[in-house]
């Protein structure tokens, strides 16, 4: 894929806040989704706990049959440090990497990470949306910020997500009888089509299909890595 640079990397925690609120005012939350949609990615990141070097995957799948069509990996060292609410700092540039490798452009990415349910209301999912101008969805296992009330214990069921009286996205359950995941809109899709095209996503399993695999094949790059280290 080709995407122009967006900015740079460079920059102190205070200016990476600043430009989180400068960017969210970028987002179009909207459905901008094709008609149909063919294809559909996921993306994780994984390191070894207080490690330097960054495993990145990207994996697309056929909609909706899910077959893979596409996987695509890339690693870097990050000297970013673990800031709560700066994730996109560490994490984006060696995703960058990997989608660059990558021929096929998806119709929506899936991202495990937060949209705009952020407290600057730009998760990763909503900074990698604007840096690859496509729709992405967050698919969080766990609340960053916003208050809601617990869903069903059953698949499909959910409740809202609001953040300072504005809803945010939804807390959704994806398997009967397991915790659910925050889904909130990235860029280019509404909290309704988020939530609807990951509950469609989710298959046998907690994660959305194109994440979980995404999250195996990046678990996977790592430990290869730590084997031959």
């Amino acid at each position: 894929m080709d995407f122009p640079q967006l900015h740079g990397w460079s920059m102190t925690y205070r200016e990476a806040a600043a430009l989180q609120k400068e960017l969210a005012r970028r987002l179009e939350i909207a459905s901008h989704l094709p008609e149909r949609i063919t294809a559909v990615a996921g993306v994780d990141v994984s390191y070894k706990k207080h490690g330097d070097q960054f495993f990145a995957a990207v994996v697309v799948l056929s909609f909706p049959d899910f077959h893979v069509i596409e996987e695509i990996s890339a690693r870097s060292r990050v000297t970013f440090p673990y800031i709560p609410g700066l994730l996109s700092f560490r994490e984006l540039p060696v995703l960058l990497e990997a989608f660059r490798r990558l021929q096929t452009i998806p119709d929506v990415i899936l991202v495990d990470g937060q949209g705009i349910a952020h407290p600057r209301g730009l998760g990763i999912a909503s900074h990698l949306g604007l840096w690859l101008d496509l729709p992405t969805i967050g698919c969080a296992k766990s609340r960053l910020c916003g208050e809601y009330e617990t869903p069903g214990a059953r698949k499909g069921e959910r409740t809202p997500l609001f953040l300072e009286g504005k809803q945010v996205g939804a807390v959704l359950t994806t398997r009967d009888g397991v915790k659910p995941l925050f889904i909130s809109p990235g860029h280019k899709v509404d909290c309704p089509v988020a939530t609807e095209l990951a509950l469609k996503c989710a298959l046998r399993y907690r994660m959305p299909e194109p994440t979980r695999l995404a999250h195996r094949l990046s678990n996977d790059l790592r430990r290869e890595d730590q084997l031959r280290s």
